[in-house]
This record gives C-alpha cells, sequence and structure tokens, in this order.
C-alpha cells in the first residue's frame, strides 16, 4: 500500500486491506502471530484488526486460527460485476481456448504488477498456479509488456517505479534501456510475447482489449506449456486466432460502455 505522507490516506483501512491480502492459497489458515509477521503489524493492531474482520463476515477464527470466509468474494466480484466483464468475454475465451487448446486470460495493470480479472483454463501442468485475482510482476509477462506499451512515458516512469506486490521473482531483469526497445516492438507491432521470462516452462502472446477511443483497457493472452508448444506455434497458429478474439472482444466492450442507460430514483 502507498503510504506516502498524504493527509486524506486512511491508515487503519490500509492495515486492514493488507491483512486480507496475507492469506495466500498456501497458507489458507493463519494464527495471530502469523500474521502479524505477514503485515509487519504489531500483535495488538493485527487482533483488533482480526476481530473487526471476523464482525463482518469477512474472517472466521477457529482454534486459534484465522481464515477468510467466501464473503471476501463480495469485494472483487463487485469490480467484475461493475463492468461485467466475465459475461462480455466468456464467450470470447471459451472459443479461443477450443481453437487452441490451451489456456487464455485477462488481465488488467495495478501498479507495476498484472492482475488476472478472466480466465478460461485447460487442465495442464504449470510452473505457476493462476487464478482470478493473481498477480504476477508485469514486465515478464506477455499481458504485462502490452499493458505497459499503451502507457505515456510519465505513466510509465512511474508505474516502472512501483514495486511488485506479486511475491514472484522474475528471470528476467532487464536494465531500461531494454525494456525501453521492447516496449517500441510491442507498439510497432501490435502484440507481444515471452518465452519462458516469468517462470521456467512459460510461454505466451497477448494482444491489447481497447474501447471506443482506442485506450488499452486490459490484455487477452494464450498461455503455453513450453514442452508442448513452440514459439512458432504460439506466433504462427495461436497469434492470429489471438487478434480476432481481442478485436472481438474489444468491439463487445465498446458496445457495453456505449449501451443508453437511465436511472430513475424511485
Amino acid at each position: 500500500m502507498r503510504r506516502d505522507g498524504n493527509p486524506e490516506f486512511i491508515e487503519a483501512l490500509a492495515r486492514g486491506l493488507d491483512v486480507l491480502r496475507c492469506f495466500q492459497a498456501a497458507k489458507p489458515a493463519m494464527t495471530l502471530s502469523e500474521v502479524a509477521t505477514a503485515t509487519e503489524l504489531a500483535r495488538p493492531t493485527a487482533r483488533r484488526i482480526l476481530i473487526t474482520l471476523e464482525q463482518l463476515g469477512y474472517v472466521r477464527g477457529t482454534d486459534g486460527a484465522f481464515s477468510l470466509t467466501p464473503r471476501v468474494l463480495e469485494l472483487g466480484m463487485a469490480y467484475i460485476g461493475s463492468v461485467n466483464l466475465w459475461e462480455l468475454t466468456r464467450p470470447h475465451l471459451r472459443e479461443l481456448v477450443r481453437q487452441t487448446n490451451e489456456s487464455c486470460s485477462i488481465a488488467q495493470l495495478d501498479g507495476s504488477d498484472v492482475v488476472y480479472v478472466a480466465r478460461v483454463a485447460v487442465p495442464k501442468l504449470v510452473a505457476l498456479a493462476v487464478t482470478i485475482g493473481t498477480r504476477f510482476p508485469a514486465l515478464p509477462t506477455s499481458l504485462g509488456k502490452v499493458l505497459l506499451a499503451s502507457l505515456t512515458p510519465t505513466e510509465l516512469d512511474r508505474t516502472l517505479a512501483e514495486p511488485s506486490r506479486a511475491g514472484v521473482p522474475s528471470r528476467w531483469t532487464p536494465e531500461r534501456e531494454e525494456i525501453d526497445t521492447v516496449l517500441r516492438e510491442v507498439r510497432a507491432r501490435g502484440w507481444a510475447a515471452t518465452d519462458q521470462q516469468l517462470a521456467l516452462g512459460i510461454r505466451s502472446v497477448a494482444a491489447p482489449i481497447r474501447d471506443g477511443d482506442g485506450t488499452v483497457v486490459a490484455a487477452v493472452n494464450v498461455n503455453a506449456h513450453a514442452a508442448e508448444t513452440t514459439m512458432e506455434t504460439l506466433v504462427e497458429h495461436h497469434l492470429p486466432l489471438l487478434l480476432r478474439t481481442a478485436s472481438a472482444i474489444s468491439a463487445d466492450w465498446d458496445a457495453w460502455h456505449s449501451r443508453p442507460l437511465e436511472t430513475i430514483k424511485g
């Protein structure tokens, strides 16, 4: 969380969100001490936050350990529902998966990370598990390259200056000159590819999703296992299908957000 001295910043809210985010799939239940350590909060502070979250229904305490409840999904689903993202993209992703027999995802930029907001997966063994809400460093991913390439120079500087909150180390750690070269290439050709830059065995191609003004609002990718799918297959076979899918989603995105809408107060 940003704590830059802004007098409008609510520290207590930030700490509460820190506690919610410290629970991971590998550690679904945590003691008070573990939560305090993971969030770098004092035990009394962590305890008060956990008690508050428990009373609100977002956390449950059992046998000295705390875990999240399904009510936490309301926080993410409020966002998904607000843009109708899943309903817009589901048929397109399913068709792309049928055509490629590979997992396909949509992500958006959050700081220097990408966050997955929609996905249709094919059961395969991969180095990193991906679900809705998964966060990866943007630079070593094809999705991230597409999204970073859409930023203005000032926005890019500010974004790259932010530390990743993904907790996943990148295998690709380029200097700024190399980053600029790669992003220029992405802008020029309109798509991005990565070959095991995030983790061994993972390669993918991605394309932008745009709104009616041409602004990049998200990115969609085809993700493959390096042992099964070559870069040639990704680029020569999967990429044309991906580009058509990205165009179709963009058209639906524009149509949805351009729809006539009237709200009448009761």
